[in-house]
């Protein structure tokens, strides 16, 4: 076993922006974000004008830029919304935000607009540096990547890689780049989670595009488990199909049930939540413990189950701050650990006020 901790109705962002944009500067000035969203604009700052009065430093004067990206335990919530709905793209999922991170070091090379990247098969994240550098008219360079987040797994590995590229960037050469920017390069590549965001979202993946800012998750620990194997993101996402209207209902209402408990700190909504969209994904993508799964979280009183939509991980949620939580998490522990001899616990991204 392991510890994995390094350390109102759902509205799209054009039709309440000045609402979202003062919660996500809000979200993102916490100390438990600010240290990975310094360097990123949100839509409705004015960010124009910060890009052009933040400026490029000297290329003779760039300095090496570090950053961070959580990756998130699959999704609480993933499914399609009626086409009725606000959303134009129907294709959602809800974040889960775990202290997991993926690392990005960016060194400028002056006279290039090549990147060299390393690991060499990070070739998305070659692509999106390149695209990055080319766009704010700057150098390239090397990019050194490195991640706590297993590949294929459904732990957001790759979107982290890539929002932790941008960031290294424009830590580099000193800019606050738009997220909406970000969003735009990370949607030329593949379907994307919402983890350049400082906290829960309902994101659009395809289009890789806000939904809704949600709020922070509650204080909750998920004992994962892996059940072998390795899902592509984009493989995965071209085989799905539709799926029927009375499922798209079902979808709508856990989304506004989200919005409810992620907002009121509801742990116990959040476990049902993340337990009925598991139930709901089951004839897509199978998990083959899923039933064993869902008799331990009843027999141990634990939240409920949470997977990984398109990846290999399925995990029980525990609320940290309920009182029995030291014993309830032995105890989930020995339960599991005849599914995955080393089950690994991650914790959730809060706000550091709760």
């Amino acid at each position: 076993m392991s510890i994995q901790n390094p350390t109102a109705s759902i509205d799209s962002v054009g039709s309440s922006a000045s609402i979202t944009t003062s919660e996500l500067v809000k979200a993102a000035a916490d100390k438990a974000w600010s240290p990975y969203t310094e360097h990123q604009t949100f839509d409705g700052e004015n960010t124009a004008e910060i890009i052009v009065r933040d400026g490029l430093e000297a290329e003779g004067n760039s300095r090496e830029g570090s950053a961070l990206c959580c990756g998130t335990f699959g999704e609480l919530l993933q499914g399609q919304l009626p086409r009725d709905s606000l959303s134009l793209e129907p294709h959602f999922l809800v974040t889960m935000p775990i202290t997991v991170f993926a690392r990005a070091h960016f060194m400028p090379i002056a006279g290039t607009r090549s990147v060299t990247v390393y690991p060499p098969h990070k070739v998305k994240a070659k692509r999106l540096a390149e695209n990055l550098v080319t766009a704010l008219g700057a150098s390239g360079g090397s990019l050194l990547l490195q991640s706590d987040l297993p590949e294929g797994k459904g732990l957001a590995s790759s979107s982290a890689d890539l929002v932790a590229t941008a960031r290294s960037i424009a830590s580099c050469f000193k800019r606050r780049v738009p997220t909406s920017l970000i969003e735009k390069l990370l949607a030329e590549i593949e379907p994307s989670d919402g983890v350049m965001y400082p906290g829960a979202v309902a994101y659009q993946q395809r289009s890789c595009s806000l939904l809704s800012f949600l709020g922070q998750m509650p204080p909750l620990a998920i004992i994962g488990i892996d059940e072998g194997g390795t899902v592509e993101t984009v493989d995965y996402d071209q085989r799905r199909g539709e799926i029927s209207a009375n499922e798209k209902r079902q979808y709508q209402e856990l989304l506004e049930r989200a919005r409810t408990a992620i907002s009121q700190g509801d742990a116990a909504a959040v476990g049902s939540i993340a337990t009925a969209s598991a139930l709901l994904h089951q004839e897509r993508a199978p998990k083959k413990h899923l039933k064993s799964m869902l008799k331990v979280s009843k027999e141990t009183g634990a939240l409920g189950v949470i997977v990984a939509h398109s990846g290999t991980m399925i995990g029980i949620l525990l609320d940290r701050l309920a009182p029995d939580f030291p014993r309830k998490l032995r105890t989930v522990v020995d339960h599991v650990s005849p599914f995955d001899t080393s089950p690994k616990i991650y914790l959730s991204m809060n706000s550091a006020d709760e």
